[in-house]
């Protein structure tokens, strides 16, 4: 691979900075960002994406039927669970193929040993030193396949981190690509909101700067907190009031009654009396307004002279 697993992609790759100047530098760091990205990509291709192109474009056709021959059907479309079997398939023959191999040239040397002219003969000290040395060279190799597994597990480990750093790299890209579009779309509802604020009725409150806008909604919403506790105490009062008027309302129905009663006996009284006077009582009522507009003459003239 063309990146060392000690450095990771994402490492030499300029970062964004955080969005805090306007919107028009904003989008040209982030163009500048996007370039530098599309040329890092350019100069530095990863060939493991070489490597597992047929298999991703394989995964995307259907899948056809698993031959029986292992090595065909690898090469006519390979993909991660074909490659898992085929992987555990060769391991196996490799170790049968290694014992067989060992098995033969063991008995190829023990023939040649003794069919030969003159017949090679091991003395035990000479066997005490191979096995020694086989001991020794079994150790090592052991010591060997145990760094392996460990360089293994520590390949599977960054693979996986570079992996993953890779698709967030890519998703981030894929995000910052689409940056430029939506400051674009997001100026002209700016313009759209600025156009169309120019044009509408001037309200004086909508012109505030945002500190007094702010004091502003933090007063409406102390008056409307106020407006709520007054509205939960009458609501808690509605029930004594409410009781309190139907109480009123069962005395007044008596009193009612009693004041229509007494207006009809009043109105009664006063037939039988005019009954009674036969238009006298106009005459001296007529009299007693001549006596009265006398009277005041009198006071206003003693009034006028003193």
């Amino acid at each position: 691979m063309s990146s060392s697993p000690n450095c990771p992609v994402a490492s030499s790759v300029p970062q964004p900075e955080a969005m805090t100047t306007s919107p028009r530098k904003t989008a040209g760091k982030a163009q500048d960002v996007l370039m530098a990205l599309t040329r890092h990509r350019a100069q530095q291709e990863i060939s493991i994406i070489k490597l597992i192109q047929p298999i991703t474009n394989y995964a995307a056709h259907e899948p056809r039927q698993r031959s029986s021959d292992v090595s065909n059907s690898c090469l006519e479309g390979p993909t991660p669970a074909s490659l898992e079997t085929d992987l555990a398939h060769y391991s196996e023959l490799f170790s049968k193929l290694r014992f067989s191999y060992v098995e033969q040239v063991t008995k190829e040397k023990f023939i040649r040993a003794i069919v030969g002219d003159p017949p090679l003969i091991v003395s035990m000290r000479e066997n005490i030193e191979l096995e020694k040395h086989n001991m020794e060279a079994k150790a090592e190799l052991k010591n060997l396949k145990l760094d392996v597994a460990s360089m293994i597990e520590d390949l599977e480990r960054r693979a996986r981190e570079l992996s993953q750093k890779y698709e967030s790299i890519q998703l981030e890209t894929a995000k910052l690509g689409e940056i430029p579009m939506k400051l674009h779309d997001l100026r002209a509802q700016v313009a759209e909101l600025k156009s169309s604020r120019a044009t509408a009725d001037s309200n004086p409150d909508m012109n505030l700067p945002l500190t007094k806008t702010r004091q502003l909604v933090s007063r409406r919403q102390a008056e409307q907190q106020e407006v709520t506790r007054e509205l939960e105490a009458l609501q808690s009062k509605l029930p004594r009031k409410r009781k309190e008027a139907e109480r009123l309302e069962a005395e007044l129905g008596p009193l009612e009654a009693k004041r229509q009663n007494s207006k009809a006996a009043a109105r009664e009284a006063q037939r039988r009396k005019e009954a009674t006077l036969g238009g006298v009582g106009d005459d001296l009522e007529q009299r007693a307004r001549w006596w009265r507009a006398g009277e005041s003459i009198l006071r206003q003239l003693l009034d006028t002279k003193s």
